[in-house]
């Protein structure tokens, strides 16, 4: 399996039964980005959104893989790094495509 598909399976242990899936893990994932975008969208400040949305993906990856997510093994068990960058990204394009 590769990574992505590792993480993806691993967000499904953040709900009931908490076993790992892919398709449920899809689905919260979504939900989980819908929501991170909608607080990035409320909060981003107009100039240098770019810059500011890769700080605010950093601390979202730290809130939810380093604070939230440690305490599911399926996700501590991921490695740390991609999971931070793959946060920092999402605020990069979330704010780049936004800010058009």
């Amino acid at each position: 399996m590769t990574y992505v598909q590792e993480a993806t399976s691993a967000i499904g242990t953040l709900v009931p039964p908490g076993r790992p899936g892919l398709l449920r893990g899809a689905l919260i994932h979504v939900g989980i980005s819908a929501l991170c975008g909608e607080g990035l969208a409320r909060t981003l400040p107009r100039r240098h959104s770019v810059a500011w949305a890769a700080g605010a993906g950093l601390v979202l990856g730290v809130i939810n893989v380093g604070v939230i997510g440690r305490r599911f093994p399926a996700i501590r068990a991921l490695p740390l790094a991609p999971q931070l960058a793959d946060h920092v990204a999402f605020g990069v394009v979330f704010a780049a495509i936004v800010d058009r």
